[in-house]
């Protein structure tokens, strides 16, 4: 038998603490508020390195998976398209607003399953969650990663 692929262990023990349906739902919502919201935060401080944080998560997700990496390539582009089109004054409180109750309804979520986030052992689950939104649409889609 092979070993399983890095994104399989990882979306694997990801999905441990995400297994109510109501906390996946929350996830859906929150967990690309939560990018958006990051996004718009380094946007307020220099565009240029709003870009630069997407191609450096995309060089990590590059290495997990491909379709994967495709996917959040087209998610963030258009987060980036969407920021570039808000009047720059909005951004700021609009990002800050989202960041905060992103995050309340996260933690909601966990509490409802009765488990804690997973990044709290792993901070790499911080990237991971995306691509767990992601791999839904994936299924969905009959898409493989």
């Amino acid at each position: 038998m092979s070993e399983p692929r890095p994104i399989d262990v990882l979306l694997a023990k990801y999905s441990e603490s995400h297994l109510n349906h109501t906390n996946e739902i929350i996830h859906f919502v929150c967990v690309p508020a939560i990018v958006f919201s990051l996004l718009g935060l380094i946007w307020c401080l220099q565009p240029l390195a709003a870009l630069g944080v997407v191609l450096l998560s995309l060089a990590y997700y590059v290495r997990l998976s491909i379709p994967f990496a495709a996917g959040m390539l087209v998610m963030s582009l258009a987060m980036l398209g969407v920021l570039s089109v808000l009047p720059p004054p909005s951004i700021l409180p609009l990002s800050i607003a989202i960041f905060v109750l992103a995050w309340i309804g996260q933690f909601i979520g966990h509490k409802i399953e009765g488990k804690k986030p997973s990044f709290f052992d792993d901070v790499r689950f911080l990237l991971i969650g995306p691509l767990f939104v992601l791999s839904f649409l994936y299924r969905k889609l009959k898409l493989a990663y």
